[in-house]
C-alpha cells in the first residue's frame, strides 16, 4: 500500500458535483492499493497512520497524533500511486491492484481506521473525483507499507 498524506485544516470531495466526503482538521489520504498487498498491509497502515505523530504540540513541535487532536481522516482512492514512469511518456500501473482487490482492502482499510474512533470521509472508488484541500504547513508525507 502506499499513501500520500496532507495533514489539512479542511479538505472535501467531490464525485459529480455532490460533495461525498468532507473533514476539517486532520488527514487527506490519498490510498493506492498494490497488487501483492494484503490485510497485513491495510492494518500497517491503518495503525500508522492513526498514530502519525504530525499536529504540533502546546511547543509547536510535532507531537501529537490524529487521536490526539481529535482529527478526521478523508480516504481517497489513488490508483495512480501506482504509476511507473521510467520508461517512456505514458505510466504503467501493473503494480497497481485489479479493481475487486483494490475495492476489497480500501474498504478494509476505512473500516479498520473507523474502528479506531476517527470520524472519517471518503471518495467514490472508480469514479472521477475533485479534491479539495487546505494544506496545514504544509505537510505531506510518502508512506509505503513494507
Amino acid at each position: 500500500m502506499r499513501a500520500l498524506v496532507q495533514r489539512v485544516s479542511e479538505a472535501k470531495v467531490t464525485v459529480a458535483g455532490e460533495v461525498t466526503g468532507e473533514i476539517s482538521r486532520g488527514l487527506l489520504v490519498l490510498l493506492g492499493v498494490g497488487h501483492d498487498d494484503t490485510e497485513h498491509q491495510v492494518d500497517w497502515m491503518a495503525e500508522k497512520l492513526v498514530g502519525l505523530r504530525i499536529f504540533e504540540d502546546e511547543a509547536g513541535k510535532m507531537n501529537l497524533s490524529l487521536e490526539d487532536v481529535g482529527g478526521a481522516m478523508l480516504v481517497v482512492s489513488q490508483f495512480t500511486l501506482f504509476g511507473d514512469c521510467r520508461k517512456g511518456k505514458r505510466p504503467s500501473f501493473v503494480a497497481a491492484a485489479p479493481p475487486q482487490l483494490a475495492v476489497d482492502l480500501y474498504e478494509k482499510f476505512v473500516q479498520r481506521v473507523r474502528d479506531k474512533g476517527i470520524e472519517i470521509g471518503t471518495g467514490k472508488f472508480r469514479e472521477h473525483m475533485d479534491v479539495a484541500l487546505v494544506n496545514d504547513g504544509p505537510v505531506t508525507l510518502w508512506i509505503e507499507s513494507s
